[in-house]
């Protein structure tokens, strides 16, 4: 699901990402993606797909200016423009050859790219905004799937499990830890960190490194876990790191236990063990991919506030014997 790293924006021109001659070919195709880190990173598929579709053109991605880091890790974006959501697109550009909506279903997404004017629009069908060409919304559908299904139905395969991201070119900050990730964009899809804490606190006891991820705005969060998890306040690097370092810490750590967020995708990204929790969104629809390294757990009714603490260390224990017997 949606969330931020906190990398601050530098410029409101598109940025470019894989050197300035990338993208000459026979136009541009404008990818519109305007949410946070977790939205990124489901969505990378589709970005691969629509690069190898089109070779010949400059590909462009509108989101957040704090992901451009991580836009260049995919392989598959020329140039990142920096965009808010539902707002209006400063594009400069020439005239768009095609222009891809994976940002949502509604009239206002859709009408962001019609006034660009772009040959042609691949987006999900939406009456209200005119829109008829493309496949009918399906709401129970996981994330990632759901949009190579969309370019799918526009004669552009895609593939669901291609999430890979190489390493960032920068050093973890702390290597082989055990990342606590106990904040979400929502109090619905946050665990108590009273409960986090005694998870932390169980793996410190069992040997392992455990430092606390968030935003700044999260960062009290992380210093309450710490403290009732018995960690130093170096354990804490919420609003501390860049987005860069955090893939990083993320890329090299032992394990990730968080919410459903965008360290867990983080997590699927670079097929580092985790173990993440879910409520009210199920799963299914922003889950994991099923390897034996990522467990997904949500508690009755959907509700994240009812995953025991047991629940969870008994999820840790199953994910570590996996990878141990893989070995």
């Amino acid at each position: 699901m949606t969330s931020s790293a906190g990398c601050a924006c530098r410029s409101p021109d598109a940025h470019p990402v894989q050197g300035e001659a990338a993208g000459a070919g026979e136009g541009s195709v404008l990818l519109y993606r305007a949410l946070g880190l977790g939205d990124f990173l489901a969505a990378v598929p589709a970005y691969r797909a629509v690069q190898r579709a089109r070779p010949d053109h400059q590909i462009v991605l509108a989101a957040p200016a704090w992901l451009e880091p991580l836009a260049r890790l995919t392989g598959a974006v020329d140039r990142l423009l920096p965009a808010r959501e539902l707002e209006p697109l400063a594009w400069a550009g020439p005239p768009l050859a095609y222009a891809v909506n994976l940002h949502g279903r509604g009239p206002r997404s859709h009408q962001v790219l019609q006034a660009l004017r772009p040959a042609q629009l691949l987006a999900f069908a939406c009456p209200a905004a005119g829109y008829l060409a493309g496949p009918r919304w399906r709401e129970d559908e996981h994330e990632t799937r759901r949009w190579c299904r969309l370019l799918a139905h526009f004669g552009i395969p895609a593939d669901p499990d291609e999430l890979d991201l190489p390493h960032p070119p920068v050093p973890a900050p702390v290597g082989g830890a055990t990342v606590v990730h106990p904040g979400a964009s929502t109090p619905a899809r946050r665990w108590a960190p009273e409960r986090f804490a005694q998870v932390a606190r169980y793996l410190a006891g069992r040997g392992h490194e455990v430092v606390l991820t968030g935003t700044t705005e999260e960062r009290p969060l992380a210093e309450r876990v710490a403290a009732l998890a018995g960690l130093p306040r170096a354990a804490v690097l919420a609003g501390a790191t860049t987005v860069e370092e955090l893939a990083a810490l993320v890329a090299d750590a032992r394990l990730v236990v968080s919410n459903d967020t965008g360290v867990a995708h983080l997590a699927s990204a670079y097929r580092t063990p985790s173990v993440v929790l879910f409520g009210p969104v199920p799963p299914r629809r922003w889950g994991p991919p099923r390897r034996p390294q990522h467990l997904s757990l949500t508690g009755d009714a959907g509700r994240i506030d009812r995953i025991p603490v047991a629940r969870v260390i008994r999820a840790v224990a199953r994910v570590e014997y996996a990878i141990s017997a893989r070995r």
